[in-house]
């Protein structure tokens, strides 16, 4: 059978199964059982008849919906908190992979920006720092403690507004996606020149090394966060522009679902570094392999959580 008619078929059953899945309920189990059945009886035909086809992986896609709807209302052990972290996060980001690759590229794209924005003109930082914080920092330099702005406030005052404000930017970055990927991206370009400005600053004033080991300490996992939070939200704006083989409502509510979970999962990374910038960034006295260390180890944790974990945990599934 050709595949034009497979689908032509097919395709009235597939989106009463799609409206189910969105509804999340039925009239008895039997019917997402039936459904369940029916669909992975289509995915194994069409498995073996158009195997690299956008209608098998459509098929598939639409047999875990079914499956993970069935299994929704069942009374789920202690152990669905561990799972959420070690499995659902890292399957999420590795479905959202090219997502937080373009997240990468457009933050680096940014950055360099804010490099050679502040390389080619001095008041450059002035326009995206402001002139008070420049002219604060200029004079913390001149005092000889040039990273003097991380112990301006007691530890647990400078955590706390850390910690919230980390968490207002992910999410504010993530909901930006409502307006498309384009809100999302201007939200990494913003953060993206800053960085770039902010860190080239201190390289202007010949402080490359001293500034990196302060801002880095805790801006690894910071900026990181960042940009997974990009991917978040170019997962919930892309729901919207590209709904593929969905409606375009059900694949912003797939979009939603996804970016929200990257999101939470961001959350402990954002309190670490408001803990690390709060409590530690202002020993600069340290030394440096010391605070060299727990950038490394901070950036190990990012590559092998966001990166390794989900293609091991998805290639396992």
């Amino acid at each position: 059978m050709k595949e034009a008619v497979f689908v032509k078929q097919n395709i009235g059953r597939w989106r009463k199964t799609e409206a189910l899945v969105e509804g999340g309920e039925a009239d008895s189990p039997d019917v997402l059982a039936d459904a369940y059945i029916a669909t992975t009886s289509d995915l194994a035909f069409a498995q073996t008849h158009y195997a690299k086809s956008r209608t098998t992986q459509y098929l598939n896609a639409l047999a875990l919906a079914l499956h993970n709807t069935i299994y929704r209302y069942k009374r789920q052990p202690m152990s669905r908190l561990l799972t959420f972290w070690t499995r659902e996060v890292p399957q999420t980001m590795w479905e959202a992979r090219r997502e937080l690759l373009l997240s990468f590229i457009i933050f680096v794209v940014s950055a360099l920006i804010g490099v050679i924005s502040t390389l080619g003109d001095a008041d450059f930082p002035r326009i995206i720092l402001g002139d008070d914080y420049v002219d604060m920092t200029l004079e913390n330099i001149a005092n000889g403690s040039p990273m003097a702005v991380y112990d301006s406030d007691n530890e647990s005052d400078m955590f706390l507004g850390i910690t919230l404000n980390n968490v207002w930017v992910s999410f504010r970055t993530f909901a930006m996606g409502v307006l498309t990927s384009f809100g999302t991206g201007y939200m990494l370009l913003v953060n993206g020149v800053m960085l770039g400005a902010f860190q080239t600053f201190f390289i202007t004033k010949g402080l490359f090394w001293e500034s990196f080991l302060a801002i880095w300490l805790h801006g690894t996992l910071e900026i990181s966060a960042i940009i997974i939070a990009g991917a978040a939200g170019l997962a919930l704006g892309n729901g919207w522009l590209f709904p593929g083989t969905y409606g375009r409502m059900a694949s912003f509510r797939r979009g939603a679902r996804r970016g929200l979970k990257i999101v939470i999962g961001t959350v402990p990374v954002f309190v670490t570094a408001a803990f690390i910038e709060g409590f530690l960034t202002r020993h600069t006295e340290w030394p440096d392999a010391m605070r060299l260390a727990v950038i490394l180890f901070s950036l190990a944790f990012i590559v092998w959580y966001f990166i390794l974990l989900p293609q091991k945990v998805h290639h396992a599934r």
